[in-house]
Order: structure tokens, then sequence, then C-alpha cells
């Protein structure tokens, strides 16, 4: 046992005396060491091999006396048993450290990073956002392959306790995600979410509103008499989005530079589309009027859609908003264009396959070959006129609808 010589006192009023370090024994090995600008710091000193090693054992007053005396003790056990205890901290240092590295956080961010060249900016947002505040708080700093369902689950019930039950779905999926990657590098050997099938409440996915196909008509003259109630911009808007519904992310992102007057196109670049595939939307004569009208409230912004601030273009609630003034809350909302384009288009007897191009539902089997923007270009061409000449004629009140999918 050691004879300790330092106390309390002494530690505390310590100084080096004008040497550049003081060292104060305090028996079998431990010093205090006293610096001349009043820093002070525990080491160990022992033997090995027969060589003389020093171990730092913390800071004073951090580390106490006390504390000191207790670390000593410790690393004079690992001595007696033969260990090095320098080597002891290394190991122990290097598994923490690897420990960090196959943290569940650590290989999320690797995956996600990896995936970010294939998702639009707002995706990858949300799958951000649901590990950060879902996941990471419960089982970041777990290393990935010490994780138990029961574990995860619990995570997935705290979001049930909000509610959120839809949520919990999605951020199970995400944690799958992580999983698999964490299997494919070698930092855990099993997909907990599939453990996890059937333990979450059940949710029915909610589609997005969309008026019926008799209803559009009332909906179409409603938006043209926008303009009674609020602005022209976002009547103009709606109504773009109903001649060329694309994604309403897609159209208020909407910048001239992707706008081709002259060929009647508007192509939206990989970037901002969902499948990372760039994007031709044919521009109907009616389109390209609204386009014209646009421009000269465009304010020489880059946007089509600008808002207060020119340099940055409307909110996604803008035409939402719009839709409830006009008695539609609950009844329709800017995806439901699309919904209800693809039902009239694939009802009146267009081919699906130039339907499902035009709504940039790319192949995803890699199989079939790459995605080519033009594939059905002037079937669409005549598809997206014929639409919009519908949407005319329903918004006047025509009794004959002339839209029809049969070849031109």
């Amino acid at each position: 046992m050691a004879t300790n010589l330092l106390s309390a006192a002494a530690c505390r009023n310590a100084t080096s005396t004008a040497a550049a370090i003081r060292k104060l024994h305090d028996g079998d090995g431990l010093y205090l060491w006293v610096y001349r600008d009043g820093r002070k710091y525990w080491r160990m000193r022992y033997w090995q091999s027969g060589k003389e090693r020093l171990l730092s054992i913390g800071v004073y007053p951090n580390v106490t006396l006390s504390d000191a005396r207790i670390k000593r003790d410790e690393l004079r056990k690992q001595l007696t048993a033969d260990l090095d205890p320098s080597a002891e901290r290394k190991a122990v240092n290097l598994r923490k450290k690897l420990a960090a590295e196959n943290s569940f956080e650590a290989v999320a961010r690797e995956w996600f990073h990896k995936q970010l060249h294939i998702w639009v900016p707002h995706h990858a947002d949300d799958v951000r956002r649901r590990l950060e505040s879902n996941i990471f708080p419960a089982l970041g700093k777990r290393p990935i392959d010490q994780i138990e369902a029961p574990e995860l689950l619990q995570a997935m019930c705290k979001i049930e306790a909000r509610g959120a039950y839809d949520l919990a779905h999605r951020v199970l999926q995400v944690c799958g995600q992580v999983f698999r990657y964490g299997i494919a590098t070698g930092r855990c050997t099993r997909n907990l979410s599939t453990d996890l099938r059937g333990a979450l409440t059940p949710h029915v996915k909610q589609h997005q509103a969309a008026v019926r196909v008799e209803e559009l008509p009332d909906l179409m003259r409603a938006i043209a008499k926008y303009d009674d109630i609020g602005d022209q911009q976002t009547r103009l808007a709606l109504q773009l989005l109903a001649q060329t519904f694309v994604r309403t992310n897609e159209l208020i992102g909407a910048q001239w530079v992707e706008i081709d007057l002259e060929n009647a196109l508007w192509i939206i670049p990989a970037a901002r589309m969902k499948m990372r595939t760039e994007h031709v939307v044919p521009l109907s004569r009616q389109a390209l009027a609204i386009l014209t009208d646009l421009k000269a409230l465009s304010r020489g912004s880059r946007y089509v859609f600008p808002g207060r601030n020119r340099d940055k273009p409307i909110s996604n609630n803008t035409l939402l908003f719009a839709l409830y003034r006009l008695g539609y809350k609950g009844r329709m909302t800017g995806h439901g264009f699309r919904a209800v384009a693809s039902t009239i288009l694939n009802e009146t007897g267009f081919n699906p396959d130039v339907i499902e191009r035009q709504l940039a539902h790319c192949e995803r089997d890699e199989v079939r070959g790459a995605y080519n923007r033009a594939e059905y270009l002037s079937e669409r061409k005549r598809m997206m006129q014929q639409w919009a000449d519908y949407l005319d004629s329903i918004a006047a009140g025509a009794k004959v609808i002339p839209l029809h999918g049969g070849a031109a």
C-alpha cells in the first residue's frame, strides 16, 4: 500500500518555487507536476520491461488528490498483472475511436452523404431531419452492431406517442437503409428494421386530395376568377400547374433559363427533379401565353414565380393556400392536378407510357436503359396541347369535351 506524502492543502498551495517544473511525490510513483505558470498535472511514474515510463493521470484540481490516488492504485493493479498501463490506455482509446466510427450516427451520416447526389434537396433535408430529430438522440452514439431490436422499437414508440404514425414508419424505413449499408460495409450483421415488422401501429397512407373528374370544370372556372380575391401571379401559377401537371416544387422553383419559348419546351434540370433525371415539358399555346404574362410580372427575377424578395421563389404554401381561399381546403392540392390529369388522360385513350413519361415517373429498372428526355416527345407535345384545349373547353362550360388519345 502506498505511503501518501501529500495533503489536499499542499496540492492547493504548491508553487514551482521559481523552477520551470516542480515535481511533488505522493508515493508509489504518483507525482504532482507544478509549472511556473501555475498549471498542475498528475503523472504516474513506473517501470515496464526495465524501462522507465510516464503516464498522465489528469489536470489538478479537476482531478483531486483522492481521485489521483485511486487512478494510481488501479494502474498498479495492471502492473501487478504484467499489463502495461500505457498500452492498455491506448487500447481503450482505440476501442472508443472504433466505437465512435461504428456508431449508428457515423454509419448513418456516411450512408446519407453517399445518397446526396441522387436526392433533390428537400428530400435530403427530410431524411436528415428524421435522423437528427428522432434517432440520433436515442441511438446515435450506440455502436451499430450492439443495438438491439427493443431499443429501435423504443425509439419508434416515442415517435408514435406524438401521434406521428406515418413518420414512425418513414423513420424505420430510413433506419433499415442505414442498417443495410452497415451490413454492406462490415459494421453490423443484421437489419433490425426487419425484426420490427408488425410492431408499429398500422398507418393508412393518405393520398393528397384531388377533385373528382366531374368537379374539375368548376375548379378551373374558380381559378380563372382568382384575381377577384388574390393576385394575378398566383392565378397564373395555378393555371400553369393545371396545364403542365408538374410537381408543385418543380413549378415554384422554375427559372427563366429553363424555358425555351422558341421551341415551346420547359426543360427542368435533373437537380430539381425527384428522380434526379432531366425532364422535358412541352408547352402548349395556352402555357406559352401564361408564361408571357408571367414574364411581365417577374420584375427581372431569374425565377418565373418570384416572391416578395425577387431573388427567391414563392413559398410551398402559396398555391395550397390559394386553393383554400377558393373553397377547396381538404378537396384539392397542387399534387392533385397530377392525379386528375393522369385519370382523364388514361381514360381517354392516351398511351400509358406517354402519360407516365410526362408525369416524370421515370423507369427505375436500369436493364431497360437510361431515360431519354426526348422519348415519346412528339406524342407528348400532341397530348399536352389537347390537354390545354380540354382545360379551356371545360372552363368555358363546353358540353362536348374535345379530348381523344388516338393518333393525330
